[in-house]
């Protein structure tokens, strides 16, 4: 029976990343992580930082996605910054770790308005490990023999900036790259196709006498050819420039709740928690997400 269970959930899981799941991994908390997808965020605040997520995806569910991500950002010279982003994730027989090392450069186009220009250079290091399936044959199955390659890859982003609001463009992987996916039950070779990602948030000062509030909507959008446009909707309302709390809505049918506290000018933590809405992950229990950021 237990193996039985296993063979089930890798169907499952292959077959998700197929249908729905084509994508990076995504993380709640990504406005902390902004560089990993665009190159331009680079320093972008002008202060050196390094910032690491870890998402423990669908818990109840054996073998799910487990992703991390980490950031960091420094400025080298006036209007110039440089970042590095390493994102690892493993699913089932999958895992994969791709490194960026990024470049930002500022242009002002106005006193209050600026535009950010960003290189991505890097690469990404896949392997599917076939030896803790269990088979029914007596003789190896030629079709379940382990694979692993490097791909190298280049990245671009702009991002339009004001004091209160950013529209963001970029395309972190332009250049496709080899992988392995699920087909009619087989795994075959298959191209990771570029991914693009839109976003924008704007952020409101809200009138009190208590406390010092804003209100921060935004969106991210992600897109792949041949797969579903991916949207996260998120809305944080700040409290005294030190701790945050929201919710969040993506349209792979997925909502939560996140929140974060800077615990001095350096430190800030955060955590996030999803439920799926899926019926095919009717025994998922739900996906959290730690945050922790430092400032030099």
């Amino acid at each position: 029976m237990k193996k039985i269970n296993y063979i089930l959930t890798g169907t499952l899981l292959l077959f998700s990343g197929v249908s729905f799941s084509q994508q990076d991994a995504s993380f709640t908390q990504y406005r902390y992580h902004m560089n990993s997808i665009n190159p331009a965020y680079a320093a972008i605040g002008e202060e050196t930082a390094i910032a690491s997520s870890l998402r423990d995806q669908w818990t109840g569910v054996p073998d799910a996605p487990l992703a991390q991500c980490v950031s960091f950002e420094t400025p080298i010279a006036l209007n110039t910054g440089i970042g590095l982003s390493i994102l690892s994730d493993k699913t089932f027989m999958e895992k994969q770790t791709f490194v960026g090392i990024d470049f930002s450069y500022k242009m002002k186009l106005n006193p209050a308005l600026d535009l950010y220009f960003g290189l991505k250079a890097g690469g990404n290091f896949y392997s599917v490990n076939t030896s803790g399936l269990d088979t029914y044959n007596i003789q190896s199955d030629p079709a379940l023999v382990s694979y692993s390659n490097f791909n190298p890859n280049i990245g671009l982003g702009f991002v339009l900036k004001n004091e209160k609001y950013y529209v963001s463009l970029s395309v972190p992987r332009m250049l496709s790259a080899e992988r392995v996916r699920n087909e009619s039950g087989y795994a075959v070779m298959a191209s990771d196709r570029a991914h693009w990602y839109l976003s924008g948030g704007y952020d409101f000062e809200l009138k009190s006498s208590i406390a010092l509030l804003a209100l921060k909507p935004s969106i991210m959008v992600r897109y792949v050819s041949n797969a579903p446009v991916s949207a996260d909707f998120n809305a944080m309302l700040g409290i005294n420039e030190v701790f945050e709390i929201g919710a969040m809505y993506r349209t792979d049918q997925a909502f939560g709740i996140l929140t974060d506290f800077t615990v001095n000018k350096r430190l800030l933590l955060g955590y996030s928690y999803e439920w799926i809405t899926r019926p095919s992950l009717g025994s998922a229990r739900g996906t959290y997400e730690l945050l922790l950021r430092y400032k030099f």
